[in-house]
């Protein structure tokens, strides 16, 4: 059975818990970072806890992101079918991940709001499916179906928020997607079994900016999969328990391919000539998220028994 792991706030610190049904048990540990909790015998309590065990209302906790920042963000750009073909690319000639970093200090929790820059006007979402990584990964790694619960520790909720026109002016995502609130994560770190781990592409991705549905498709639209995203990913830098690796978001993201015409004569001006004509059309294209905009998010099986939890964001202006 699936295990629900949250991080709260306490009156003093910091605890874990296990929700069940709306109810929080608090697990007795003190674990600083999501590395320690995976590593040092949180998700062994996590997984004894009695499920008849009274707790706390859900409801009445302040829910933090159960990723802590100590750790990398590695994120894959365009690995959804559905997202390429809106890209106006064909998913069959997607033969590389791309491959990039987030900021870890963009992380922020379900709950919390995202902060629109003032700078800012094509901001926009990505609702993406987390592996939270729960062992060293020092060299290549032999993982297959068998073993992909041995190295994926936990899976979340992560939105990778952008700003488009920083992405295109400055022709790199890091720093449009790095802000400070661009990476609600969350609110549930989802331990699953050696078989629900197997499932993962029943899993089913949604999100909703206004109670308008903006995004859905299964995990099975990725391109590239955990296992071969994971193998790919050792035989070039080491993770660590805790890293978060995010792994793509299907179509519906507010961001349009221009017809090939277009594109064209776009690839002649500069990139902050570029970015100003998507600023311009974001002016007036209403898909872009907005300041009182409210993105949710879910991730869960069809039947239900593996169900990462919602988020509810709400988009603010930076006061300065």
């Amino acid at each position: 059975m699936a295990i629900q792991v949250i991080r709260f706030q306490t009156s003093g610190g910091v605890a874990w818990g296990v929700n069940i049904d709306g109810k929080v048990t608090t697990l007795e540990g003190n674990w600083a970072t999501t590395g320690a909790f995976l590593t040092d015998g949180g998700a062994d309590a996590a997984w004894s806890i009695d499920p008849g065990t009274d707790g706390e209302d859900l409801s009445r906790l302040r829910v933090l992101c159960p990723v802590t920042s100590d750790r990398d963000i590695v994120c894959l750009g365009m690995n959804y079918a559905s997202h390429l073909r809106e890209l106006g690319r064909d998913p069959a000639k997607a033969t590389h991940n791309i491959i990039f970093h987030k900021a870890s200090s963009s992380l922020c929790a379900a709950g919390d709001q995202v902060i629109k820059p003032r700078h800012v006007r094509a901001l926009d979402y990505e609702i993406e499916l987390g592996l939270v990584i729960g062992r060293h990964v020092t060299g290549p790694i032999e993982i297959d179906e068998d073993t992909l619960h041995e190295y994926v520790g936990g899976l979340v909720i992560t939105n990778d928020i952008s700003a488009r026109d920083v992405q295109l002016s400055h022709e790199q995502f890091c720093k449009a997607k790095s802000y400070r609130t661009f990476a609600p994560t969350g609110p549930f770190l989802v331990l699953l079994t050696k078989q629900e781990m197997t499932r993962w592409r029943e899993l089913v991705l949604t999100l909703s900016v206004n109670d308008e549905r903006r995004q859905q498709a299964p995990a099975s639209d990725m391109v590239h999969g955990p296992i071969e995203t994971l193998r790919e990913l050792a035989e070039i830098r080491d993770l660590r328990p805790g890293d978060l690796v995010a792994t793509g978001t299907p179509g519906g993201v507010a961001l349009k391919a221009p017809s090939k015409l277009k594109a064209t004569l776009a690839m002649m001006l500069s990139p902050s000539r570029r970015a100003a004509i998507v600023a311009r059309m974001a002016d007036k294209d209403p898909a872009y998220l907005r300041s009182g905009d409210v993105i949710t998010s879910t991730i869960a099986t069809p039947d239900g028994a593996i169900d990462l939890g919602r988020q509810r964001n709400e988009v603010v202006d930076a006061t300065r």
